[in-house]
């Protein structure tokens, strides 16, 4: 993966002494069961990047001059828990430097570290897991530090909600919280669904995004897609809602699968990301229409 600045943007908003944001790649693809190809998700997003323009019409803004450092990536692919342990020591770094981090996997096993270090910072913390899989699985294939494993920690540790979800295996039942849970089938007759789950949450929020959580009509491109998935502007109004009423302390996104015929995922997933930025540092006078 080569070193550029973020999107592109000119070195003064990139460097990180001047940085509100960091962005930390991860291409780690080593506990994936079906399709391969997670580990060219960083590079395809940030390649996306580039080729997006960087003024947010929806809240009038270019964060990009937040700052945005891009680290180099985090690459550790001797084991899964080396992965995870060396993830969670450099996101806790950067926290501790008062920085808003990011990042981009990458397989949904790189998740684990970084909730680990979010919630050793914040306390009382929610992690906010928008996905098509339960994931609660207390080892896979031998391991704890399987992609099918991301949040059974959080599980344990933090306020967990699950957003999304429509695939799982029986055995995780016993470690979700069916009120805490929003099985994608329910959502569309349910339309106070949004309000309730944030309604759920604790003021420190960390928002772990499975891109495979959305439709594969407008996201094919990733290792487990599933039907019935979240569609662009529903997930935007939830995680909007989210950034509005809590403190975001910051988010993953993760399981960007490219290809090379169909650049949309990518173009998705880079959107996505600096959505979400706009929303965070979205200022008090920037007010929604129908606010």
């Amino acid at each position: 993966m080569n070193k550029k600045n973020y999107a592109g943007i000119p070195d003064k908003y990139s460097r990180l002494d001047n940085a509100k944001v960091v962005l930390i790649p991860v291409p780690y693809d080593g506990t994936s069961s079906w399709v391969k190809g997670a580990d060219k998700g960083p590079e395809a997003f940030l390649h996306a990047s580039e080729n997006m323009e960087l003024y947010d019409i929806e809240t009038q803004s270019e964060v990009y001059k937040q700052g945005i450092h891009l680290t180099a990536p985090i690459i550790e692919n001797s084991s899964p828990e080396k992965m995870v342990n060396m993830v969670h020591k450099i996101v806790k770094n950067y926290i501790k430097q008062e920085k808003f981090v990011t990042i981009f996997g990458g397989e949904h096993s790189v998740s684990i570290g970084n909730i680990r270090a979010f919630n050793e910072c914040y306390e009382d913390l929610t992690v906010v897991q928008i996905d098509a899989h339960a994931d609660l699985r207390p080892t896979y294939e031998g391991s704890a530090y399987n992609h099918a494993c991301a949040v059974h920690e959080a599980s344990k540790t933090c306020n967990l909600i699950q957003v999304g979800i429509r695939s799982m295996d029986v055995s995780e039942r016993e470690f979700m919280d069916d009120y805490q849970t929003y099985f994608a089938h329910d959502l569309i007759h349910d339309e106070s669904w949004i309000e309730d789950a944030v309604d759920q949450m604790t003021p420190n929020v960390f928002i772990t995004f499975d891109l495979d959580a959305l439709d594969p009509s407008i996201l094919p491109s990733t290792g487990t897609p599933e039907p019935g998935g979240l569609l662009w502007f529903e997930t935007l109004e939830f995680l909007k809602l989210i950034f509005k009423k809590k403190n975001v302390v910051g988010f993953d996104i993760m399981e960007l699968c490219p290809n090379d015929i169909d650049k949309s995922s990518d173009f998705l997933a880079a959107k996505l990301y600096y959505k979400m930025l706009s929303y965070k540092f979205k200022t008090p006078n920037q007010d929604d229409d129908d606010e």
